[in-house]
């Protein structure tokens, strides 16, 4: 078996049981391109090349002895604001800059526990609030694909990281896309969980218990294959913390086993959020494709308002993000809001200053929209959309208010980033992202699968399939392979 930085976790693990590498091998080649080539990128500030050598000695004592763990062997990074005891976890913030949790959280426990090495932490944005990988702790990471540009946030360390080589597993943390983008961006696969699959404790600095972002806000994994995804996904799944007494998961087997057996719904753009015209291609390509192998394929969309269903994500991201802050900030933030006085700006703003009746009505105004994805997926197996407009974007500066995208001949509010990924957010469904293809420009683009609750294998498998059969995988950025 010939293997390289860039194989499969999959590829590499059959790789470590018949004996033709040694995990301390697969350790070494990866801290060797990491000290080569992370200098170009900055994916990954916080390096633990001692502590993944330890635990590939200790893998390959295990493996001569005969025993086995899903992950054993095998080196992986994790997103900066993990919870892992003794380690960084600033998730960008100055503030957080020194601190270091004494001991690990859920997901960290669990990929130690399956036998996994940690090369180190990936870098972020500041406090995660970006879909770009820029941060005053830790600096900017660039996109192997293009250094002008962003490789996504805000797991973009870990998007960048994956594409270069540098690590064959990741785990992000997902509550505006911050998985999805930086896997559209950097041409790798993302899966952003059932809202209640994978805990959801230690995935910020603000308690070592049960993060704030509790509503809407996931960990999931990320790599090069969607086989890898299912991988790791095993590994982490499983109760939130408090609730592993009695709590189990058993996730349903996928709908379908055959491209051709799918139904498979393309969503319309959600509002005004026309793709760019590469992406559409890639979609008109897909469905083109998959009736070609006999799938049911239309044009479909739940039975929803999306322009209140997107205000009320904005409400409730804000009122779960900024919560917990002392009111007189959060009103200062709702005035400022206020005086951008677009739709999304003016809902962020009653999110801040929700009473316990208003999110109440939220709640409630969640749970029917939960029901009408229920009730479309009866119909369909899986809804396909783009993961954003368009391919990665520039590096941005300056006020979110103020930042805008090209998507061809357009320009559009940064704020339409959010457009694609809340679609899967707000209802808590999962979502599979995976590449589709380079734009004339040579850079990534990436669709997602969005599926029903707690039936993320129906997504994994659809994604595996068309990465099997019709060539929608992963490949190299030039100059990297």
């Amino acid at each position: 078996m010939s293997l390289d930085s860039f194989s499969t976790a999959r590829a590499m693990r059959s790789g470590l049981r018949a004996r033709t590498l040694s995990a301390v091998e697969l350790t070494e080649l990866h801290i060797a391109r990491i000290e080569a080539h992370d200098g170009a990128l900055n994916a990954i500030p916080v390096r633990t090349f001692d502590r993944a050598r330890a635990a590939a000695v200790e893998a390959d004592r295990r493996l001569a002895r005969g025993e086995d763990a899903p992950l054993l062997g095998l080196p992986m990074t994790l997103k900066e604001s993990t919870q892992v005891a003794g380690l960084p976890q600033s998730a960008g913030l100055p503030a957080f800059a020194a601190h270091r949790p004494a001991l690990d959280g859920p997901v960290a426990r669990a990929v130690f526990a399956a036998g996994a090495g940690l090369l180190g932490k990936t870098n972020v944005p500041e406090a995660l609030a970006d879909w770009q990988a820029d941060s005053p702790v830790y600096g900017r990471t660039v996109n192997p694909w293009d250094a002008s540009r962003t490789p996504g946030g805000s797991t973009g360390g870990g998007g960048a990281a994956l594409a270069a080589g540098l690590t064959p597993l990741e785990i992000g943390s997902d509550i505006g896309g911050s998985i999805r983008v930086p896997a559209a961006f950097c041409g790798v696969f993302g899966h952003r969980p059932s809202e209640t699959a994978v805990p959801r404790a230690g995935a910020f600095p603000l308690a070592d218990g049960p993060s704030p972002l509790s509503l809407m806000g996931v960990q999931g994994p990320l790599a090069r294959s969607a086989g890898d995804l299912e991988l790791l996904l095993d590994v982490i799944a499983g109760p939130e913390v408090g609730e592993d007494a009695a709590w189990r998961l058993a996730l349903p087997p996928p709908r379908a086993e055959r491209l051709g057996e799918f139904r498979v719904a393309f969503l319309p753009p959600p509002l005004d959020a026309q793709p760019s015209r590469a992406m559409q291609q890639r979609l008109d390509e897909l469905a083109a494709r998959l009736r070609a192998e006999g799938a049911t394929v239309a044009e479909a969309l739940p039975a929803l308002d999306l322009a209140a269903y997107f205000a009320d994500y904005q409400r409730l991201l804000f009122a779960m993000i900024h919560g917990a802050r002392p009111r007189p900030e959060r009103e200062a933030l709702a005035a400022a809001l206020r005086e951008a006085g677009d739709p999304a700006s003016l809902a962020q703003a009653e999110g801040l200053l929700l009473d316990a009746s208003e999110l109440a009505q939220l709640a409630g105004r969640r749970e029917g929209a939960r029901a009408a994805w229920r009730a479309f997926f009866r119909d369909w197996d899986v809804a396909v959309a783009p993961t954003l407009l368009d391919a990665a974007f520039p590096h941005q500066e300056g006020d979110f208010a103020t930042r805008t995208l090209e998507v061809d001949d357009r320009v559009v509010p940064y704020g339409h980033n959010l457009l694609y990924p809340m679609l899967a957010i707000f209802p808590g469904l999962p979502a599979t992202a995976f590449p589709a293809g380079l734009d004339p420009r040579g850079l990534p683009l990436g669709l997602q699968a969005i599926g029903p609750y707690l039936e993320d294998r129906t997504t994994l498998t659809f994604a595996r399939l068309l990465e099997e059969q019709a060539g929608y995988g992963f490949e190299p950025p030039p100059g990297w392979a």
